[in-house]
Order: structure tokens, then C-alpha cells, then sequence
């Protein structure tokens, strides 16, 4: 997946396919990276594409 094709769909489907969907939105709205992070690597969800939602995530954070 490359950030032209990113939606989050494919995240988001992966996480709720092991009940972690809403673990991971209470760590974004957290700004818990590392929490969301370890989310994503539980729901199998490759490292290029954690990289590009970790880069997403604190591209909307003001404070990074």
C-alpha cells in the first residue's frame, strides 16, 4: 500500500478483525503512538504501512 492508495480502510478492517479497533482509536485520541503501533503489529498489519499511519498520526498532531 502506498499513500496515494491510503484510506485506512485496510487498517481499520485488520483491527477490528482482532477486536482492537477501538483500543486503537482510544490511542490516537490519546496520542499514545507506541500503543497504536503495537495495535497494528498484533493485527498483522505490515511495518510500510504502520509507518505511514504512524507518519499520518503525527502529521495531524501540532505538537510533533
Amino acid at each position: 500500500m502506498d499513500e496515494s492508495d491510503f484510506e485506512g480502510t485496510l487498517v481499520l478492517e485488520q483491527l477490528a478483525e482482532v477486536g482492537k479497533l477501538e483500543e486503537f482509536f482510544d490511542a490516537i485520541d490519546a496520542d499514545d503512538v507506541a500503543r497504536a503501533t503495537s495495535l497494528m503489529r498484533r493485527a498483522r498489519i505490515d511495518a510500510s504501512t504502520i509507518a505511514l499511519v504512524v507518519r499520518k498520526i503525527e502529521e495531524s498532531d501540532p505538537e510533533h
